[in-house]
């Protein structure tokens, strides 16, 4: 049973618990460099591998000297242990997160197509465990798990004050591509063990993926769907990045696509601010960060 976390440890003191290998940087002869971390962060650490037995995903219950990163002195392979205790999750609880997607989904979807489109997907018992449980980004924003469904609230709500302010004709297929704008993401990375993308996710992407899942929830049902319809939300998908710069194939083309790229942008930014501010004292300075090319002052 894991008894410390990294959070807690303090830098010079003695350090005995477990950690994941979330990446093997380098090996040095029998010494293995990588990063070991736990559901409160990750660091670096050194340690003994004379039989290369060690790999990404495994848990080790290391013993040695905290400072910038852990000389480890012994190093033990665990066989059993609780994965929640290794990955990072979602603060508020996931159900919360659901319902309020649920009640948002209800008040502002009316139209047969619209519904239907919705339920294919958020009435899938599969689909449903795989949101819940995906993360938002490997390394960028919403990287733990329930990320992938706070970020799909918080655009969800944003691209409604937005949509109902500047009046976009819309409103709905907004609303419901900003629930549906990242669901490629299920499929484009691992979220069972260190965060990665999978052989699908960086060969296709999330916006290739979440297209042809829109597609196969069309084909089911090819009577109800009019081509503008169709058309609006696959633009949403395709077009939610903004710019080919930032792996949009296409810069947006309608009202609402616009406007769902600036509520993704928006949320993901401001969750990147605080990531790295959270640790940070009032009235301090956070080192440079690359994730928002700066840093913020607190």
């Amino acid at each position: 049973m894991k008894n410390q976390y990294l959070k807690t440890l303090h830098k010079g003191k003695k350090v005995e618990t477990s950690f994941m290998i979330n990446k093997i940087i380098s090996r040095d002869g029998n010494n293995v460099y990588a990063f070991i971390g736990d559901n409160t962060g990750e660091v670096k650490a050194r340690f003994k591998d004379e039989n290369r037995a060690f790999k990404v995903g495994d848990v080790i219950t290391v013993k040695g000297t905290l400072g910038e990163s852990i000389d480890v002195d012994k190093v033990k392979k665990e066989k059993t242990f609780n994965i929640m205790d290794y990955l990072p999750s979602v603060k508020r609880p996931i159900e919360d997160i659901m319902n309020e997607i649920e009640l948002l989904s209800k008040e502002e979807f009316k139209s047969e197509e619209a519904i239907k489109l919705n339920e294919y997907f958020f009435k899938n018992e599969e689909f449903i465990n795989k949101f819940k449980k995906a993360i938002g980004g490997v390394y960028q924003h919403h990287n733990y798990l329930g990320g992938l469904a706070e970020h799909t609230l918080n655009v969800m709500h944003l691209t409604k004050v937005l949509s109902y302010r500047y009046n976009c004709r819309y409103k709905e297929i907004a609303i419901l591509g900003a629930k549906l704008h990242d669901i490629g993401k299920i499929y484009e990375m691992s979220y069972d063990g260190p965060f990665n993308y999978t052989l699908r996710g960086d060969m296709e992407g999330h916006i290739v993926i979440g297209v042809n899942m829109i597609e196969d929830a069309f084909r089911e049902n090819k009577e109800l769907y009019d081509e503008e319809f169709k058309g609006r939300i696959k633009g949403i998908i395709v077009q939610h990045h903004g710019k080919e710069e930032y792996g949009s194939p296409k810069a947006p083309k309608t009202v609402e696509s616009h406007i769902v790229h600036y509520a993704d942008y928006v949320d993901a930014m401001m969750n990147k601010i605080e990531i790295v501010t959270e640790s940070v004292e009032k009235g301090q300075w956070t080192p440079y960060e690359r994730r928002i090319e700066g840093k913020i002052f607190v």
